[in-house]
Order: C-alpha cells, then sequence, then structure tokens
C-alpha cells in the first residue's frame, strides 16, 4: 500500500506541477510586430495576406511577409513545394493557427530551407508525403557549404511518412538549429528520422521517435535505419570537419521497426578517415523497448570521439545484440576516443539483456579492443532481471568497470502493450488518445520512466543540471532521465 502512494503522488507531481512538463517547449515564446493570414480557400486573385483577403500559399506568405511578422495558416491542405532562402534581421513565425490542422504536403520535397534562410521559426503543422510514390525526401536544410542557413526552429509539428528517404536531413554547413517538441514516424527504407550530416551547434529535445509502417498503410520492410544519425560525409567541404556540438536531450524513442543493423541513435556512419562527429551530448533520454523486432544496439559509435551518453534511462526487453552500446571502426575510421557513459539506468526486467534474433546469449556491449580507445563507465545502475549483468572477456567495455555502479531494480513500469501516437486528422488526435504532443509526451513519461522506488548515484561524474521535463536536479546526481 505504501508503495502505491508513493506511485500516487509522483504522477500526481507531474500532472499538477506547471514545471513538470514540458513547459514552453511546446510554445513559441516569440512575439511579433505585423500579423498576415493564409487560407487555401482563398480564391480571391489579389490577396494581401490580411484577415479577411489572406494569401492561398504559404510560399506566398513567406516570400511577401514583412521582417518580425506572425503568418498564421488556416486549417486546410497545402499541396506545396516549400522553398525558404530568405533571411530575416528579427524573425519570422510561421504557424498553423489551430496546431495539426495545417497540413503540407506534396509527392516531391515537402519544404526546403537554402540559401540565406534564417531566423525562422515553422510550427504547429503536419507534414507528410502524400503516397509511395513521393521522391525524395520530406524536409531539408541544406546550406551549401556556406553557414548562411541557420538559426531555425521547427516546433510542435507532426512530421511523418517519406516514403523516399529522411523525414529530415540537415547537412552541408547549417548552424544553430533547434528541433524542439516534433513527433517523428515511419521514414522511407535505408534511411532516418533526423539525418544530422556535417552540422554544428544542433539541438534536438523533447521529441518523440517511433515507427508503425502500419498504422500509415505501409509494409514493414525490416530496412529502414536509425532514428536519429549525427555524421560527416562530405569532409571540410563545407568548413566543417565532422559534425559537432549536437545535443540530444530529452527525447523519447520507442517502438523498432528498423533494419537490425542499426538502432534508436548513431553516431558516425560512413567509414571516412577523419572523426566524422565529436562534441556530441546525448542525455535525458527515454528508450523503450517495447518491439519485439530485433536492433543491433539502442546506442552506437562509428569512428567518433568526445561522446557524452549520460542520464537517460533505457527500459524493456529491447531485442538486440548489445543492450547498451556498441562502438566499432568501419571503412577508414579512426579509432572512437572519449566515449563516456554515466548516471545512466539500464534495466530489463526480463532477465534477457542484450538477447536478439541474432544473439543467443546476453550482451551488455559490443566493443572490440581494437575498435575503441578511451571511455569511461562512471555511476550508471544496472539491472537484468533476476540474472546477472552479462559480461564478456571479447569486449572492452563492462559494467564491472564501472567504480560506482549500482545493481539494483529500479521498479520501471514494463513498456508493453504501447499504443504509438499516430495522428489521426479525422478525429483531431493521436491513436493515444491525446490532443497534442505535449500531452503524449507527459503520458509516456509518467507511465514509463519515473522509478517506483527512489534511486541515487553516487557517481562523481557531472549529471545533467535538468530532467527530460526540466526540472533542476539537486546537488546529488540521480540516474537517469527522469529527476
Amino acid at each position: 500500500m505504501k508503495q502505491k502512494k508513493i506511485i500516487a503522488l509522483l504522477l500526481y507531481c507531474v500532472s499538477t506541477n506547471p514545471f513538470a512538463s514540458l513547459y514552453d517547449s511546446c510554445k513559441s515564446n516569440s512575439t511579433r510586430e505585423h500579423t498576415y493570414y493564409v487560407s487555401s480557400d482563398n480564391d480571391n486573385k489579389s490577396p494581401d495576406g490580411s484577415i479577411s483577403n489572406p494569401w492561398k500559399r504559404i510560399n506566398t506568405a513567406i516570400g511577401r511577409a514583412s521582417d518580425n511578422s506572425l503568418v498564421l495558416v488556416k486549417p486546410g491542405v497545402y499541396k506545396e513545394k516549400i522553398k525558404i532562402k530568405r533571411h530575416f534581421d528579427k524573425g519570422i513565425t510561421v504557424r498553423s493557427q489551430i496546431p495539426y490542422q495545417a497540413k503540407i504536403t506534396e509527392n516531391q520535397r515537402v519544404l526546403a530551407f537554402l540559401e540565406h534562410a534564417s531566423n525562422i521559426e515553422l510550427e504547429g503543422f503536419e507534414i507528410s508525403h502524400i503516397d509511395e510514390f513521393s521522391r525524395p525526401l520530406l524536409i531539408h536544410m541544406d546550406a551549401g557549404g556556406s553557414n548562411k542557413v541557420r538559426n531555425i526552429t521547427l516546433r510542435n509539428n507532426i512530421i511523418h511518412d517519406s516514403y523516399n528517404n529522411d523525414l529530415l536531413k540537415i547537412n552541408y554547413g547549417v548552424e544553430d538549429i533547434k528541433i524542439i517538441c516534433n513527433i517523428f514516424y515511419n521514414q522511407g527504407n535505408s534511411d532516418e528520422h533526423i539525418d544530422v550530416n556535417s552540422a554544428k551547434n544542433i539541438t534536438i529535445k523533447n521529441n518523440i521517435f517511433f515507427n508503425d509502417f502500419q498504422k500509415s498503410g505501409r509494409r514493414y520492410t525490416k530496412k529502414s535505419s536509425s532514428f536519429i544519425t549525427v555524421k560527416d560525409s562530405d569532409g571540410d567541404l563545407d568548413r566543417l570537419l565532422g559534425s559537432e556540438k549536437i545535443f540530444i536531450n530529452g527525447n523519447i524513442f520507442l517502438n523498432w521497426q528498423g533494419s537490425h543493423g542499426f538502432g534508436f541513435v548513431l553516431v558516425g556512419e560512413d567509414g571516412k578517415p577523419y572523426y566524422e562527429a565529436h562534441d556530441i551530448h546525448v542525455f535525458n533520454n527515454l528508450f523503450l523497448g517495447n518491439s519485439s523486432y530485433s536492433m543491433r544496439s539502442p546506442f552506437g559509435v562509428k569512428g567518433a570521439k568526445d561522446v557524452y551518453f549520460y542520464n537517460n534511462t533505457i527500459s524493456g526487453d529491447l531485442p538486440s545484440n548489445a543492450y547498451a552500446i556498441r562502438v566499432n571502426r568501419e571503412g577508414e575510421n579512426l579509432t572512437p576516443e572519449n566515449i563516456v557513459l554515466h548516471n545512466n539506468i539500464w534495466s530489463d526486467n526480463t532477465g534477457t539483456m542484450g538477447q536478439g534474433k541474432y544473439e543467443d546469449s546476453n550482451d551488455f556491449s559490443d566493443t572490440l579492443y581494437t575498435h575503441i580507445g578511451s571511455f569511461t563507465l562512471d555511476g550508471n545502475l544496472y539491472w537484468n532481471g533476476e540474472n546477472d549483468i552479462p559480461s564478456s572477456i571479447f569486449d572492452k567495455v563492462n559494467y564491472n568497470d564501472d567504480p560506482r555502479s549500482t545493481i539494483k531494480d529500479p521498479h520501471l513500469p514494463s513498456p508493453d502493450n504501447i499504443t504509438t501516437p499516430a495522428w489521426d486528422p479525422t478525429k483531431s488526435k493521436f491513436s493515444d488518445g491525446s490532443f497534442d504532443i505535449e500531452q503524449v509526451f507527459n503520458n509516456l513519461i509518467s507511465k514509463y520512466a519515473i522509478p517506483q522506488q527512489p534511486v541515487e548515484s553516487i557517481s562523481i561524474s557531472k549529471p545533467a543540471s535538468n530532467d527530460i521535463f526540466n526540472n533542476k536536479r539537486p546537488k546529488k546526481a540521480h540516474v537517469g532521465a527522469f529527476q
């Protein structure tokens, strides 16, 4: 009875504390001097962007709106190939007037930020391809090797179903991007939800990533790649040698349906003779093993350095070749260096940690001695049901390398039978019953991220200052994503 009261109190705090939520991340705080309107229903041949005579196309509004403006897009379907090339000194916000009721779609690239596109916020849209014949990717940010595509925010959007290539590609010198409080699902074969390729200072925060191809009437092909990949395919042709300062913070990953060779997050991919990524921070994320499909490992590093993985919660069965991490060299890769993992929870209550379709025995990491250089494992919590935490003499990284490890049941609820939150436009709500992304996020955290018994870490490693809800952590570090 006492334990039930503790759980009820925790859930009550999450639901009533105004700071224990996505706070303002799902809502733009920007204020603008001018307001313009767009409506797909306006057939007036001389629109002026006013509320009574709105522009018909989003492209037109972005091309004609003055600096420091808010563009409100009325409900409707907008079949457009939107290309944004303008620089705004003070900025522009393009917002669906009613969240998710304005849909942008095409059978080609739907949205592109190119040339001088900068200081732009896009908020509250549903964005997808039309059908299986759509080509190529869905959303593209491409600086063409310069640093002029920058200061772009995608916030509170439903981004789904690219039938070819990525949902979002950020590449070729793009800088200072924020991807906040969106839902991503169902990329193309052999591609990602987000592909960060030779970019700098990218924040991916409080998003939800999953796949459910069946809910979109698509066939599960077992060919899609990682949900997020960070790499550099083109060397220093765009001023940057390796993606850098990438912050993957406070996201939720679930319902794996991809290729067995990939996982939720991959740093480095293309076997290049330089470090494809450095100064990478992956923290406060919730990784849920609710799928029966096998993956390689939820987190992977190839040919990268200075990679920091901390205060994450990995929970559930998660069939895989390695439950925690795979670090390896591929092609001409340099040896990965300074891979740091601290204050995480790895909890498989089924006792099958790292056992999947292609791995008969339990396995914590895949880190061959010749494939990884320096690493730090400190202050993490490990739980494998009633079974031992797996360890291998062939792997360089094992749980017993952690000088301040905790082996204890965190009593995390098992992430079974999750209803994936696909968007249903006919009902104007998500399939889990939520009406907005913030509600989806809060529900998943309250159900699956909260240990039913408090667990502290004695790690001396510096924790994330805030948790997945942006609650400030106390001076004594706690493990996992939720404080």
